[in-house]
């Protein structure tokens, strides 16, 4: 069985569309005391477990992206609100990890 690929947006491009006037929805997948050390401004922190319960908070109207420490966690929860019927959202490649050193080299990754 093949498994495809989930939507993906680089750190860069993410921070190009967080300056715009259309700004996507940041759903930040990691635990409570990961998103204690540092978050994307405006995310909206809904850990892994608790995503499925969670998903009247989120809009199938606007574009998501969703962040984890790696890009994995997010990955996966991507391929779930797929599966959801969401249809713009979007994987952040490489995570938090990707971002810091992408566009942030100063924000710490727990």
């Amino acid at each position: 069985m093949f498994f495809r690929r989930v939507p993906e947006v680089a750190p860069h491009e993410l921070a190009e569309r967080l300056r715009g006037e259309e700004k996507p929805l940041i759903v930040d997948v990691r635990e409570p005391d990961e998103t204690a050390v540092s978050k994307l401004p405006g995310a909206l922190c809904i850990p892994m477990d608790q995503l499925p319960e969670r998903l009247a908070e989120l809009p199938k109207d606007r574009d998501i992206v969703v962040v984890c420490r790696s890009g994995a966690r997010s990955g996966a929860c991507t391929r779930y609100l797929i599966q959801s019927g969401f249809t713009r959202v979007k994987n952040l490649r490489g995570g938090m990890i990707g971002w810091s050193r992408a566009v942030d080299p100063k924000m710490p990754v727990a």
